[in-house]
């Protein structure tokens, strides 16, 4: 399904901490013609890209590492005066073509900044975080920590930047449980939420400057999730009082019974979960049928059966693949795709069996020691991605549906021969962006926030997060990535629920690749923010094209999406 079309290797999917493959220059090292007039004093070197899953790739880019805000404004000035566009770089935890497209060369006028060596300082301020964008959720969130704040949800990895996880609107798992009141300071929806100012580099008369933008501002709308058409330098966040919670794995419920239609008479469902923690994750492997489900709680107290952690990332059978699976892992890319479904199982197996090993099915401790759980070194498969919208009443009703066409959709390609899903269902439910949480008057919400709230569907408090993981190169893949897209834009219709993309993964299917499909680009998502007597897609866009009229800060890809 890569786009590049070649043969991904076994170590890209088995992951690696020190990103091997990849060379790494020290900065002063180069090859060829330098780009002309290039700032002095900002250390500029060559360096290939390759993103999570390596489906985007590219030859040796200037790569450029800025130590101040200032240095950034210098080189949007430079590259706005000699033809040149600016990517920021992070950690390349993603999948959407949102940093560089596919098969970027070091002939194009792209010049690659590194945000993570120098623009990381933080503060603490009261109730709130100043922090640079290049600082990584790993460090943000101990640092949190140790002044007694944390957040309410985040995504699982802490390998990323905050300035890429502001971008694409970055996400965890949590609303309030039946009877939960919302700790101040925290918010259910996206981390984008979280934002009470920002400062980005922006057009202003006649060059680029650094600009701060209030939340209380209407244009600060369109950059709170800029999906690329923007440079951050700096944000300030809302945060709350950490919190202790406790989360409880579960292997033992099978999907009949959890992901049952409402009015099944079923009793541990999906939905039953969600209404007395508030914070789940069902993981369902392949071609198995219990899923392990996560289930945290805000527990001030350490329960007595609970283990206490101190460090994040306690799931090391996940974390660090096991022989077996990586030995199974290695004959399917090299073209066993007929062993997918004991692939699947085996992953299952590897769970319960490491679940138990590791005394990991009932942990406790500060809040980011229990949401962060994935590290650089688990399998690298490519992943879709959507927010469904839909009341908390409707949730039961929301995975049933899907889980139903999904197993039904894997059984008809296996009747064929075909095996495209190696990997996991994923499903979390987070809040929306409510702009209230953030606590400042006439805050606006994020505009182009995948959960962003439907003005004309106030009924509308959730969304229920899917993505589906398999190796980049299984047979048929990006075609059943298709047919579940097509589902989700036809299924959640308006009706009671509603489905947006995920920006950092996959979406615009065609039958061979992602991000591809030019209805879906051109269309079908932009059309999903136009929805309701609030429409924000155009206003964002103008306001995006208003602060980079001469697109430095943009990609052939985001030229396309966001014209």
């Amino acid at each position: 399904m890569s786009q590049l079309g070649d043969s991904l290797s076994r170590r890209r999917f088995l992951g690696a901490s020190t990103l091997a493959w990849l060379p790494v220059p020290t900065p002063g090292e180069s090859a060829g013609d330098q780009p002309p007039d290039f700032p002095p004093g900002i250390d500029l070197y060559r360096q290939a890209y390759e993103n999570w899953a390596g489906e985007i790739r590219t030859d040796e880019l200037w790569t450029c590492v800025p130590r101040t805000p200032a240095d950034v404004v210098l080189l949007a000035n430079w590259a706005h005066g000699h033809g040149f566009t600016l990517r920021a770089k992070g950690f390349r935890h993603g999948w959407a073509p949102l940093t560089v497209t596919p098969g970027t060369t070091g002939a194009d006028r792209v010049v690659l900044v590194d945000t993570t060596r120098h623009l990381k300082a933080m503060a603490i301020l009261p109730g709130a975080v100043r922090t640079q964008t290049g600082a990584s959720m790993d460090d943000l969130l101990a640092f949190l920590e140790d002044a007694g704040l944390g957040v309410a949800n985040t995504p699982a990895p802490g390998d990323l930047t905050i300035g890429g996880v502001l971008a694409i609107n970055g996400h965890g798992t949590s609303i309030p449980a039946i009877g939960e009141t919302r700790t101040p300071g925290h918010t259910y929806g996206s981390l984008s939420n979280m934002i009470i100012s920002l400062t980005a580099v922006v057009w202003d008369a006649g060059e680029y400057r650094l600009r701060t933008f209030h939340r209380d501002e209407p244009d600060c709308a369109a950059l709170l999730t800029h999906v690329g058409r923007a440079f951050l330098t700096e944000v300030t966040l809302r945060v709350g009082a950490n919190q202790n919670l406790r989360c409880v794995s579960r292997i033992d419920i099978p999907t009949s019974e959890l992901f049952a239609p409402p009015g099944s008479g079923a009793t541990r469902t999906f939905a039953s979960f969600l209404d007395r923690a508030g914070r789940i994750e069902a993981i369902w492997f392949a071609y198995t049928d219990r899923p392990w489900l996560k289930v945290w709680s805000v527990s001030p107290n350490r329960p007595l059966t609970s283990r206490p952690v101190a460090a994040p990332y306690n799931y090391p059978f996940s974390d660090n693949v096991p022989k077996p699976v990586s030995d199974l892992a290695d004959q399917l890319i090299n073209g066993a795709w007929f062993l997918t479904p004991t692939f699947g199982r085996l992953q299952y197996t590897a769970a319960v069996t490491g679940l138990t090993a590791t005394l990991t099915t009932d942990l406790w401790g500060p809040s980011k020691n229990l949401m962060l759980y994935v590290k650089p070194t688990t399998l690298r498969e490519t992943a879709n991605g959507y927010a469904v919208l839909t009341s908390r009443a409707e949730v039961q009703r929301v995975v049933s549906d899907f889980a139903a066409f999904y197993e039904q959709l894997l059984t008809s390609y296996g009747e064929r021969g075909l095996f495209p899903v190696t990997g996991q269902v994923e499903i979390r439910v987070g809040g929306l962006d409510d702009p209230s949480h953030v606590g400042v008057p006439g805050a606006q919400p994020p505009a182009l926030s995948a959960v962003r709230p439907r003005e004309d569907h106030l009924e509308w408090d959730v969304a229920v997060w899917f993505d589906v993981l398999t190796f980049p190169t299984a047979p048929g893949a990006a075609a059943f990535y298709r047919e579940l897209e097509q589902f989700f834009f036809t299924r959640y219709t308006g009706a009671y629920a509603a489905t947006r993309a995920e920006w950092s993964k996959g979406w615009a299917y065609t039958t061979e690749a992602a991000w591809a499909d030019h209805t879906m680009l051109t269309s079908t998502v932009p059309d999903s923010y136009r929805q309701g007597p609030n429409p924000t897609w155009d206003a964002a866009l103008a306001a995006l094209n208003a602060y980079d009229p001469h697109r430095v800060f943009s990609n052939p890809f985001l030229d396309v999406l966001l014209p």
